[in-house]
């Protein structure tokens, strides 16, 4: 579940807290905040993934906050969590672009569930909305994060893997290793400037033709690495 963010809305301080501590047990990297103005500012720096959203809210309420999101062409994932029970509520909620809609009080299981459930739509959806990645007979997926050569998949561990993607979604760009080791795996890895070196050798033993001559994966010297596409 690493990078699967939440964002928390809600005004009431034990709901705020309990959700938010239940979700991060899950394995969810959550954020709370408790009005609706400060939605946006978090939404932008933040890029959470799903917002449970509460409509009854200091400030900018519920529903101004989905009209917000909704009118700049964000498609962020929004269960309403709301003690309002009326369908017209329901409806307005919908129609202004809620994902999902749950009343006070509610059940935690329940509640995890229908969340479970929303952050499998989005792996679902992010794996058919990226693009492969395609450069002479390799074809890069990187929502299946799978490699094939020739058509056939290449042996990868996971960790090379994910380094081989990231290094095709930013190609012609110079890395250090220890910037790798910050952005090129979505958790806090710990690793070291050899553990990235080991990587590359790996990685270079599968896609080149030639590994001690790469075509793909260069050493930058004194710099790091750039990956090079024709």
């Amino acid at each position: 579940m690493a990078n699967e963010k939440i964002l928390v809305v809600e005004d009431d301080i034990s709901i705020s807290r309990g959700l938010c501590h239940n979700l991060k047990y899950e394995g969810y990297e959550v954020r709370c905040a408790s009005c609706g103005n400060a939605v946006m500012p978090i939404v932008s720096e933040f890029s959470p993934l799903l917002i449970v959203l509460d409509l009854m809210l200091p400030g900018m309420d519920g529903f101004a906050v989905l009209e917000t999101l909704r009118s700049t062409g964000n498609d962020v994932h929004i269960i309403v969590l709301s003690a309002r029970q009326s369908e017209a509520d329901k409806v307005r909620a919908l129609q202004l672009g809620a994902d999902d809609y749950v009343t006070k009080p509610f059940g935690l299981r329940e509640f995890l569930a229908r969340v479970q459930a929303a952050m499998r739509r989005i792996r679902t959806r992010t794996i058919v909305e990226e693009a492969p990645i395609t450069f002479d007979n390799i074809v890069i997926e990187p929502g299946l994060k799978r490699i094939l050569k020739d058509g056939q998949p290449v042996r990868l561990t996971p960790r090379a893997c994910e380094l081989l993607i990231y290094f095709a979604r930013h190609p012609g760009r110079i890395y250090s290793r220890e910037a790798l080791l910050d952005h090129a795996w979505p958790d806090d890895y710990e690793g070291t400037a050899r553990t990235v070196d080991n990587f590359v050798v790996q990685i270079r033993s599968q896609i080149e033709a030639d590994p001690s001559h790469p075509r793909y994966l260069m050493t930058v010297h004194g710099q790091g690495y750039r990956f090079d596409m024709p």
